[in-house]
């Protein structure tokens, strides 16, 4: 008898599947080592001092399991933002959350709305559950908002994805437009509103608490992987009603929080000047990548994230073989997986000498491939 017979018939029928390759990965294949980390969105500018002090004070406690109800984060999170903390969930980045919120709301055949060529990772969970993804393209590189609430319309979905600054276009829409998307959607469909890049988006983008905070039909999604420099930590957490959020409580992994983790998650959003000081280092390191991109002939695309995706003006085959020969050179960058985005790279921005080696390898590598 086949070990597999012990799976469900909708495991068996799914691929292994890993959403996003990563460069450790990329260096076994190739035996290539990477030098400059500018594919996965982290922050290389890396934490607060104040964090990684926190982290050294707390590694001795490491025996102990982590708070499962997350009581402190919860109440940080809480004051910080003028919430209750009975309308924050805590979880192992967005991407533990968004599996939760797929096992909440998905069963086999559920109809579930999002944009073609966004977020992977959120695509891999609502595949894992049996879900039936129903895709609207990109209108001008950005989310097409009218076309997403057609769609949720038109399938009844009880679950709309959309991303706020996006991965992986950097594109944004304005606070008005996103809360009205929000009030004219059906009443049965949750929103999910990931908003992982909301520290680096220009002002009028991020709705305020008080727009969206009473409304039932919403999840807003935050991190601490991106503007502050804990990728590797995974703290995520969900903002919503009451209902909402506690509902995580019926299936989450209470133990799934690590103790160090928390701890730098809390002394990170203690320390809100570094944050402000990242913010201004990451928008100096976008002007640098847009410059490089402009100077080899390339078109960057506006962004409101700690990434660029710059045009490289024909199609999929010819940006992969441009993030393929950079990967030669060292430098480890990514691309949007679906047309026409794909016509396009991405890349993630950095402390300078990571950029310097951007600057260096891209004309080789243009030259090289053209």
């Amino acid at each position: 008898m086949s070990g597999f017979s012990r799976f469900t018939p909708l495991v068996n029928a799914l691929p292994s599947t890993i959403p996003f390759v990563g460069p450790e990965a990329i260096e076994r294949q190739r035996d290539v080592r990477v030098k400059a980390r500018i594919g996965a969105n982290e922050s290389g500018f890396g934490p607060a001092p104040s964090v990684l002090e926190a982290i050294g004070r707390t590694a001795g406690e490491t025996w102990m399991y982590n708070d499962p109800e997350n009581f402190e984060l919860r109440e940080a999170l809480a004051l910080h933002h003028g919430v209750s903390r009975d309308n924050i969930a805590i979880g192992g980045g967005i991407d533990g959350l968004l599996g939760e919120i797929v096992r909440l709301v998905v069963e086999p055949g559920t109809p579930v709305v999002t944009s073609l060529g966004g977020y992977p990772t959120f695509n891999y969970h609502v595949n894992g559950h049996g879900g039936r993804l129903v895709t609207v393209p990109y209108v001008d590189d950005r989310e097409d908002l009218e076309g997403l609430l057609e769609a949720a319309r038109r399938e009844d979905a009880p679950l709309v994805y959309f991303a706020n600054p996006d991965n992986p276009m950097g594109s944004w829409w304005d606070a008005e437009s996103i809360v009205a998307f929000a009030r004219a959607l059906p009443d049965r469909s949750l929103l999910i509103l990931d908003e992982a890049y909301c520290e680096t988006a220009p002002a009028g983008s991020t709705p305020s608490m008080d727009a969206l905070i009473g409304q039932p039909n919403v999840l807003r999604m935050r991190t601490f992987s991106k503007a502050y420099g804990l990728a590797g930590a995974r703290v995520g957490y969900a903002i919503g009603t009451i209902g909402n959020a506690q509902a995580f409580d019926k299936i989450r992994n209470h133990f799934g929080m690590a103790r160090i983790s928390t701890a730098a998650a809390l002394a990170a959003l203690r320390d809100q000047e570094y944050l402000r000081d990242v913010v201004g280092r990451i928008a100096a390191a976008r002007e640098r990548v847009a410059a490089i991109a402009t100077e080899n002939g390339l078109r960057p695309l506006p962004s409101a994230t700690n990434f660029v995706a710059i045009d490289c003006g024909r199609d999929g085959t010819h940006a992969r073989a441009i993030v393929d020969g950079l990967m030669e050179h060292g430098v480890f960058i990514r691309m949007p997986g679906a047309a026409p985005l794909n016509r396009c790279i991405r890349v993630s921005v950095g402390p300078e000498a990571e950029m310097d080696l951007f600057a260096q390898a891209l004309p080789k590598v243009l030259s090289a491939v053209r």
